[in-house]
């Protein structure tokens, strides 16, 4: 983790409106980097967001259309979110209210660890490290607010 941190008192709050999304997919096992450019919107569903991710992803030098679903909930704490997928089973918390955030999700033997950390009003990360016996990943997102958000930070 590198630079500022900047805390968010209200997840939700911050998260709603439209993303820039650049992920970069590297298969530590076989040493094969892929890519994911596309568009997260962060829209309300009841009193939390629906979480809408789509774009292209290149693997292998092939370049296919890609999208996933994920609900944020408010959490426990003011300002927390649970991360739900779109089936409703439960992914992992989310707090960033330091700016920086680990959680873990275990999927079968393997072990999904993901930092987020948060550097401006327009811009946060996620840093998955996936290990276990049927994969070893490295995920790392970069998010971007879009011009056009109407988020907090947007201008």
């Amino acid at each position: 983790m590198s630079g500022e941190l900047w805390p968010v008192s209200d997840v939700l709050a911050f998260l709603a409106g439209r993303w820039r999304v650049e992920r970069t997919v590297r298969d530590l096992a076989a040493d094969v980097t892929g890519t994911f450019t596309g568009t997260t919107a962060f829209t309300a569903e009841g009193d939390g967001l629906l979480h809408f991710e789509s774009g292209t992803f290149e693997w292998h030098g092939v370049a296919r259309p890609a999208e996933r679903t994920l609900r944020y909930l408010p959490g426990e704490d003011p300002g927390t979110a649970v991360v739900r997928f779109s089936d409703g089973r439960f992914f992992h918390d989310l707090d960033l209210r330091t700016g920086h955030h680990v959680a873990d999700h275990p999927c079968s033997a393997d072990l999904y660890r993901g930092e987020f950390t948060v550097s401006g009003a327009d811009r946060w990360r996620t840093v998955w490290r996936v290990k276990g016996p049927a994969k070893d990943l490295l995920l790392t997102t970069e998010y971007r607010r879009a011009a056009d958000s109407s988020g907090p930070g947007a201008r």
